[in-house]
């Protein structure tokens, strides 16, 4: 809405970087002062505006255009003979919906409207505004508008205020007082790590810190980050927010409360590209790269270097006790793979380990030790895991699921131009495809771990996408699970 500040700004610097391959992206930056969103009493009439700095700000930040609509250009009948969009109920019940009826409904009609007149392919939000951001994500997948939307992590001015237009509103003095927000939020965060996870005692300790500065909340809540309602357990990821008066401006402020790093569990079936996507996306996320298929490969290993057989299950399961199996990322991005005290990071990749691999990897009591070592790496999360059940079976709590696929027709493409650029003979497609289909069956049908889709997990479906492409998808998908205030971005790759 104007009156540009550093939190914009950072907006405006993310959307200008060159896209994928090099190519300028066209960045237009839209301000207008919605009076839909405003309720009674609140300030409208006074709300700062600044065309002149905020088309400086824009220019210097590489904007190419800026959009200053009238009223009557985005309301060119009158705000009475406009049609409104209401966002889920459940959406808007809490957090600042509760306190600003209609709110939300003047957002989306405002925000549809000049995505409507301008059509872009990406739209960039900040996370300051977390209830608003998980509005319009709502808003454009139920509309099916053909678009993107990005969360931004929140600004911070240098006293640790979120950057915020109301700021100008405040003396020195209140601003002073409004610090006590994010020092409030601060300190149930602190009280929440020492294992405080009854909301109504992490929201008692925010309002006696803002009761000691004479703030007046407007609410303080901790919610569920999605659905935006009240939680009874604050779980392994909740919403602390809370808003506040200070003097004439309302102030926003939240904190997520997440008890370990996300996990990511990409599931599919053969010849998805899942490996591949999935090593890069941990890179790009600054996850670890959990290749269970190095773990089944490094077993078969220990297997024959005990010299037992690898088709005798009773003869395997005692060597299941105490494995001592790990991933570790090395520091030039390739994956270290240890087996009690051995690396075996290169001797998996053998041609005698792939032949057993698939023998080895059939026994039940090999696929439930495996699965509980992937568990156990799995408390710390902070991992990215692609397989067969790895959001059904082994980390079916994973904040981001996705279950990653193509048509049996794209795969058969792919298998026969991999193995004619590998120098073998290539079947016929109809060959290919029948064997992939039949494949498919039977890891669908088989009776451990077989290949499901996890309820919860977004389906992605390859064809006709780059990898690039494809992990631009599932980076979308990740920060709509995780936001970066919750787990900050790494210096971030051009947009596909």
């Amino acid at each position: 809405m104007g009156a540009l500040h550093q939190g914009h700004r950072s907006l405006l610097e993310r959307a200008c970087r060159p896209l994928a391959g090099g190519r300028p992206p066209r960045v237009l930056l839209s301000v207008f002062v919605n009076p839909l969103q405003f309720g009674p009493g609140e300030d409208f009439d006074r709300y700062p505006r600044d065309p002149a700095a905020d088309g400086a700000l824009a220019a210097a930040a590489g904007v190419d255009a800026l959009f200053l609509p009238s009223l009557a250009t985005i309301y060119p009948g009158g705000e009475a003979a406009l049609t409104r969009l209401s966002p889920p109920p459940q959406l808007t019940a809490h957090l600042c919906g509760r306190s600003r009826p209609g709110h939300f409904d003047g957002v989306a009609t405002v925000v549809s409207r000049l995505l409507a007149l301008v059509r872009p392919h990406r739209l960039l939000l900040g996370e300051k505004d977390w209830q608003q951001l998980v509005i319009l994500r709502q808003v454009v997948a139920d509309l099916g508008l053909p678009l993107s939307v990005q969360g931004c992590a929140t600004v911070r001015e240098s006293d640790g205020l979120a950057a915020s237009s109301r700021l100008r509103y405040l003396s020195g003095e209140e601003r002073g007082r409004a610090r006590a927000l994010g020092e409030a939020l601060d300190a149930a965060q602190a009280l929440w790590r020492r294992g405080e996870d009854r909301p109504a005692h992490l929201i008692n300790a925010v309002a006696e810190c803002l009761g000691s500065a004479a703030l007046t909340a407007d609410y303080v809540e901790v919610v569920d980050p999605h659905r935006l309602v009240p939680v009874q357990r604050t779980g392994s990821f909740a919403l602390l927010a809370a808003a506040v008066y200070c003097g004439s401006s309302r102030l926003i402020d939240h904190r997520f409360l997440m008890s370990r790093a996300p996990i990511v569990a990409i599931d599919g079936p053969a010849g998805a590209g899942k490996s591949t996507v999935t090593r890069a996306l941990a890179h790009r996320l600054g996850l670890l790269y959990l290749d269970t298929g190095a773990m089944y490969r490094a077993l078969t290993w220990w297997v024959r270097e005990q010299g037992v057989d690898p088709a005798n299950a009773a003869a395997i399961a005692p060597l299941l006790q105490d494995l001592d199996l790990r991933l570790l990322g090395g520091a030039d991005g390739e994956q270290q793979v240890l087996i009690n005290g051995h690396d075996v990071s290169t001797a998996i990749r053998s041609p005698e380990v792939t032949a057993l691999v698939s023998t080895v990897a059939a026994h039940a009591c090999v696929r439930e030790a495996l699965t509980a070592q992937q568990r156990a790496m799995g408390q710390r999360g902070g991992l990215v895991a692609e397989g067969r059940d790895i959001g059904t079976a082994v980390f079916p709590d994973a904040e981001c699921k996705v279950f990653l696929t193509a048509t049996v027709a794209e795969r058969a493409r792919r298998r026969a131009l991999d193995l004619e650029q590998r120098g073998f003979p290539v079947p016929p497609l109809a060959e290919l495809e029948a064997t992939i289909a039949e494949r498919d069956r039977l890891d669908s049908t088989r009776e451990v771990a077989p290949l499901l889709q996890a309820e919860d997990a977004a389906e992605v479906i390859t064809d006709g996408l780059t990898i690039e492409q494809v992990i631009a998808v599932l980076e979308d998908y990740f920060r709509e699970r995780v936001p970066e205030d919750a787990w900050p971005a790494l210096d971030s790759p051009p947009i596909a």
